[in-house]
Order: C-alpha cells, then structure tokens, then sequence
C-alpha cells in the first residue's frame, strides 16, 4: 500500500502507526526545512498548491492521498484535486469536496447552512461600513469576518463606538448575538455517507475579552449541567451527514445558560487543535482514521468499538520542562499524556482512566 500525504507538519501524529501497518508513505511539501521530513519513506519537494501533489500522485501511482493542512486557505484546491483525482484516475482523496468546503470555509455561507438544515445557530446580521449606523444592534454582539481561524479577526463589541472601531479595517462584517454561556467542541469523521460522533470537550466558558481558544484549559468529557452529550452528537452528525464529504468534521457549539439552547457556531474541515483533547477521552486519533478510510478500514461500526472512556485536561504550559517523553512523541500509546505546539506556546494533554487519577497526574506534571 502506498499512500502519499500533503504537508509534513502533522505527519509524526501518524508516522508510527503508517510502520506498524507497513504502509509506504510519501510526502510532498513546499518547504525544504519542515518538519518530519525524515519520518518518511520518500520525500518530494514541490511548490505550493495542488499541482505538484497531483502530478506525483499520478506518476508514482499512489493508492490513496491524504492531505495533513490544518490552515483554511488550501482546502478549495484539496477539493478541486480531489474531484480531478477521483474521477479521472480513481485515486481516492481523503478530504471534504468542492461543496462542503465552500459551505463551511466561509462563516457567512457556514449560518446560512445552519438554517437551511435546520439547526440552532445564534441570531446575526451581515453589516458594513454604510449601514451599521442604521442597523438595530443589540450589545454584546461578536464581529466576524467571513474568513479566518483561531480566532482571527473576531471581535467583542460591547457598544456603537466598538463597530465603528472594527469597521475601520474592514467594509462588512458578520455581526452575530454574544452567547453567554459555554465552549464546546466535538469530531465527526466520515466517509462516503458513514460517519461517527466521538466525544464532545469543553473549551471553557464565553467571555467578553474574547480570551484567545490556546489561552483556556480544556477538559474532555464535555460536562455540562442542562445538556446532555447526546444532544451534541446527535446535531453534530446531522451537520455531518448534510455535508455529505469525507474526512474530519471539527464542530464548535455554544451552550446558553439563559435559554439552555445549544448552538452551531462553525465547523472545520481539516485536523484541528481539538484533536489531542478528543483523542485523549475517546482513545480515538482521528487522523489515524484518515489512514483507515484511505486503505479501507474504516467504517463507525469499527470506531464506536475501539472507543474507551477517559478523562482528560489541556492545559497552556509555555515550554515543557519535564521528564523526556516516551515515543512516539504524538501519542497516548505508552503513556498517558502528550506535549504538542511550538516552544513557549505548548500545551500538555493529560488523562486518568477516572476523575482522580487525572487529578493525580495533573499535580504530578504541573507544579
């Protein structure tokens, strides 16, 4: 089996298990210099965007190609190369198609989605620099670009003067209701019409300071009093199954303690920075299922009975100055916690089989 990955930054989540299954891996990466170049078996060097990965993938006659992008911009060319490859020359790309990509990369087409299939998703207006001041606003509202991730661009208006500011770097904005309430985020992996909810985490409680998501601690299951882990799946999978693509689907919701609603807020279609947090709880690595898909292994019947119950935390640590970490450096195998992020912006990923021997740990590793 041969299968080629596009990008090398997120390879070492997977490298081990590629050996374990004695798969031939090849990358293709625009950077000479990236990372974890050298944990795979072949290595071409190509320059940015799809045509190089696609005249590889032809050539050496790869099986399967999975692409590693955690960043938004590339996903349309991944999908335009996807519906090349797949119906021209029958190589399966394990990624979201044209549609799914253009609903959910834009935060805009992502509400208009949302109603379209009927799920709750906060109440917003499209606004620009000509009509705000004729706009009926209500305060706290979130400012959003159509476009970004991370938290890129999103701002907390708390008043008129606020909107104004805002409008000063941009001509519209999606201005949508502040939610009060609590973070949450759940994966959906998928492929060709089966797919399955793993377990919700929660990312931390709203704030009018628009905390940035890598400054909070997270915690894994999601537990939260008034809403039920099922309702989360269960509208997580109906947003997956109209979506009607392959891969990951990362979905961020928030819950109202005012009106105990849960919300869609956007969703992701690529690796995300959940995904050690959820693997952590479930035991489940999403991209290890990317592989699974791409060699034809996968199926949820297979994931809902490889999933383990765990708790688990992330907490913002800067630089890790611990013990040495076991390999493979990216997973729970032999150990139960992992550090990932770049130095003095990492993050350590922890679990307990139960609430006390998380606790345990934590205090064990955070002094």
């Amino acid at each position: 089996m041969k299968i080629l990955f596009i990008g090398s930054r997120l390879f070492d989540d997977i490298a081990y298990y590629l050996k374990e299954k004695g798969i031939y891996s090849l990358i293709t990466e625009s950077n000479e210099n990236a990372n974890n170049l050298d944990l795979a078996d072949e290595v071409h060097i190509v320059p940015r965007g799809m045509e190089g990965p696609t005249e590889i993938a032809i050539k050496e006659e790869v099986d399967a190609i999975v692409p590693l992008i955690g960043i938004d911009p590339p996903l349309i060319d991944v999908a335009i190369m996807k519906e090349k490859l797949e119906g021209e020359y029958g190589i399966p790309v394990i990624a979201s198609d044209v549609n799914a990509v253009n609903l959910t990369s834009n935060k805009i087409n992502t509400k208009q989605f949302y109603t379209d299939i009927g799920v709750n998703t906060p109440e917003y207006k499209i606004i620009n620099k000509d009509s705000y001041k004729n706009e009926s606003l209500n305060f706290p509202c979130v400012l959003k670009q159509g476009e970004g991730q991370g938290g890129k661009d999103i701002a907390v208006a708390k008043s008129i003067e606020d909107v104004e500011e805002y409008l000063k770097n941009f001509d519209i904005t999606l201005c949508e209701k502040f939610v009060e309430g609590s973070e949450i985020s759940i994966e959906v992996i998928g492929f060709r019409g089966d797919c399955v909810a793993l377990t919700p985490v929660y990312k931390g409680e709203t704030t009018l300071e628009g905390t940035h998501p890598l400054a909070k601690t997270k915690t894994g299951p999601c537990q939260i009093e008034g809403l039920e882990n099922s309702e989360i799946k269960e509208t997580a999978l109906k947003v997956a199954k109209n979506l009607n693509s392959d891969g990951i689907f990362e979905m961020d919701f928030m819950f109202s303690k005012e009106d105990q609603q849960l919300y869609a807020i956007e969703v992701n279609t690529r690796p995300n920075g959940t995904r050690y947090l959820t693997t952590a709880t479930c035991d489940i690595v999403t991209m290890i299922e990317l592989v699974n898909m791409a060699i034809g292994e996968f199926s949820s019947k297979k994931v809902n009975a490889k999933i383990k119950d765990y708790y688990s935390t992330e907490i913002p640590i800067g630089t890790y100055e611990g013990e040495p970490l076991k390999e493979p450096l990216k997973s729970f195998k032999n150990k139960d916690y992992i550090v990932h992020g770049p130095e003095g912006y990492q993050r350590i990923t922890i679990r307990g089989k139960t609430q006390e021997k998380l606790d345990e740990l934590k205090n064990k590793l955070i002094k």
